[in-house]
């Protein structure tokens, strides 16, 4: 029997409002806090969500601000960037699990995301220590240049400078006309590009060293990677989980056949059952050996990469 979709009405403490995307089985073995690519509304996960909680994981599907269900559009007049996510809108959503988990009994929390919700939920997850001890990725990575195969390296500083450029001149980055993302906050593009620039995670008037901060991440985290991704290809995971030094890392290659889709960077989300089944491959043995391992053993959890 399929759980029942919920949207929650989320409001954070700046005013923005937004509906967070609900899917609890039952008796749910865990709870995940799903981040969205760039310019992708929550609503189109709810099929990985399905898939994660007929495997009794309860999946809170998270609205980034300016998209979908949110009560804000950027605009000239109204932009944001790292900092308004991390400070305001993440501990949203996060404390409707933590209302799920007083009402209904405490089980682990798992954080991830896709492209760019998947470095936040990185992020997050440093600042947030030690709530998630688990994170699962997918098709995501730093977007830094020297991460990237020739010859897209080269043209990639190139993009982190054109594109801040066009968001200042426009108001803000109009990302369906390039391609690129939906209407994008000019100050989210400029916290994006300075990573892809610098490989350092920053968040503009936010003055906290968040490498440091995942740096310090202790658990685990599962990582899948889509063979024909050109935009977050294998070396790019490889070298955000590089920031997760004490995290036991795995990383899975997907391809076509096994997806039984394109192995691109949004086609899997039609048909996510190889990822749902990656992600929860012995869910409760690891869900508790990484909780074990966060408060034990630190410093023996090198990132593994491999296909499955």
């Amino acid at each position: 029997m399929t759980a029942p979709v919920l949207p929650v009405a989320v409001q954070c403490a700046d005013g923005h409002e937004f509906e967070l995307i609900t899917h609890v089985p039952a008796t749910p073995r865990a709870r995940l806090l799903w981040l969205p690519a760039l310019g992708v509304a929550a609503r189109h996960y709810q099929p990985l969500a399905q898939a994660l909680c007929a495997r009794g994981v309860a999946v809170y599907l998270h609205e980034w601000r300016g998209n979908g269900s949110s009560s804000l559009r950027a605009s000239a007049a109204q932009s944001w960037g790292y900092r308004e996510i991390l400070q305001w809108d993440l501990p949203a959503s996060q404390q409707v699990m933590a209302a799920a988990d007083a009402s209904g009994g405490p089980v682990p929390w798992i954080i991830g995301g896709h492209s760019l919700g998947g470095q936040l939920a990185c992020v997050h997850a440093g600042r947030q220590a030690p709530a998630f001890a688990h994170l699962w990725l997918a098709a995501c990575g730093t977007p830094y240049w020297r991460s990237f195969p020739a010859p897209l390296r080269w043209a990639l500083p190139l993009v982190y400078r054109f594109l801040p450029w066009l968001a200042a001149r426009q108001g803000a980055l109009h990302g369906h006309r390039i391609g690129f993302g939906g209407r994008e906050a000019r100050g989210l593009i400029d916290d994006w590009a300075r990573v892809g620039l610098a490989s350092r995670y920053a968040a503009n008037g936010l003055d906290e060293d968040l490498d440091a901060a995942m740096a310090q991440l202790r658990g685990h985290a599962r990582a899948v990677v889509l063979c024909d991704d050109w935009m977050a290809p294998r070396s790019s995971m490889q070298a955000l989980l590089a920031k997760l030094p004490r995290m036991r890392s795995q990383l899975h290659v997907l391809s076509a056949p096994q997806l039984g889709a394109p192995a691109d960077h949004f086609a899997w989300m039609k048909a996510p059952q190889a990822l749902a089944d990656v992600f929860c491959a012995h869910l409760d043995e690891n869900i508790h050996k990484g909780v074990d391992e966060a408060a034990a053993h630190p410093h023996n959890s090198a990132p593994v990469a491999g296909r499955p």
